[in-house]
């Protein structure tokens, strides 16, 4: 059976919170709006959404919804990492049991396993449940890089499609590329390099920008997609300043910031996480402007 291809402009979407909660009609609205704005998949709950103070219940709760309200029309590809191999193993099992088209599974965090540790959590979830995982590879979070070596050897199992790589070296999506086959999906978990990445060989990015200006960043990834790096490039120049902005402080609040701006969701974030810093603010509303995003 062929490998499904994950591509193009795909949001690490928020989750919105109102009063404390998970704001529902917020968090439909957002996802219309992506759709709307040419997105190729969605992800809930991974870094982004704020997964780490969600709880199991919440998790799954938004995974849902974001099924439900994607209804089909682009896939889905589900948060479900864990630093516990059963635990994740659940978060897997319960995405492919509420219709997600896959899930996106990071490094175990904390207790940083060798490399031999690495493939078994993942061969152990490709065993128990018959659902395509993209691997998340996000050292600056979980303290563990997956070498290349590991991506190799993992691509080899049938339920191991693809991988967000963060780790901003550009070299790794020409590597993979050479050992993992031509259809190995990779995707850039950085905005603000993933032009570089897709010059090198990549399917689509993860991103964080994508939540505040869905179109323009689609217009890049598919701009990249055709081989016409021109016209992405000249993208990539709208939207340096709101990639770098989104992260002038603890993301997602200035993510949820720039959306609050638009009038699409409260910018409330969780503990230990704070409100952004008047600071990054202001880098935020000059980043919008020169974007040109507004909140339709």
């Amino acid at each position: 059976m062929a490998r499904p291809r994950f591509q193009g402009a795909i949001p690490a979407l928020v989750t919105p919170f109102k009063d404390g909660a998970i704001d529902e009609a917020a968090f439909r609205g957002l996802i219309e709006r992506q759709i709307k704005g040419g997105v190729r998949a969605l992800v809930p709950v991974g870094t982004t959404g704020e997964t780490a103070t969600l709880t199991h219940d919440e998790h799954r709760r938004v995974v849902e919804l974001c099924v439900q309200t994607a209804a089909g029309r682009v896939p889905v590809i589900a948060g479900a990492g864990s630093n516990a191999t059963e635990e994740a193993i659940g978060l897997v099992r319960h995405a492919k049991e509420v219709g997600a088209d896959a899930a996106l599974v990071v490094t175990p965090y904390y207790n940083r396993p060798s490399q031999e540790g690495l493939y078994r959590h993942f061969a152990a979830i490709n065993d128990a449940v018959d659902l395509p995982v993209v691997l998340y590879n996000v050292p600056a979070r979980t303290s563990v890089d997956i070498s290349n070596e590991t991506v190799a050897r993992l691509a080899r199992l049938p339920n191991i499609v693809g991988i967000k790589d963060a780790t901003s070296d550009l070299s790794r999506p020409s590597v993979m590329r050479r050992t993992c086959g031509e259809d190995f999906v990779l995707l850039s978990g950085e905005d603000a390099s993933a032009l570089g990445y897709m010059a090198h060989g990549g399917h689509g990015c993860i991103s964080v920008t994508v939540n505040v200006a869905p179109e323009g960043m689609s217009a890049m990834i598919d701009a990249c997609l055709a081989g016409d790096f021109k016209t992405a490039l000249d993208w990539q120049d709208k939207l340096i300043w709101l990639h770098k902005a989104l992260f002038a402080d603890a993301s997602p609040a200035p993510t949820k910031f720039a959306l609050a701006q638009l009038g699409l969701c409260r910018e409330d974030v969780r503990l230990p996480l704070a409100p952004c810093s008047e600071t990054a603010r202001a880098q935020v509303l000059e980043a919008l402007r020169a974007a040109g995003v507004n909140g339709s």
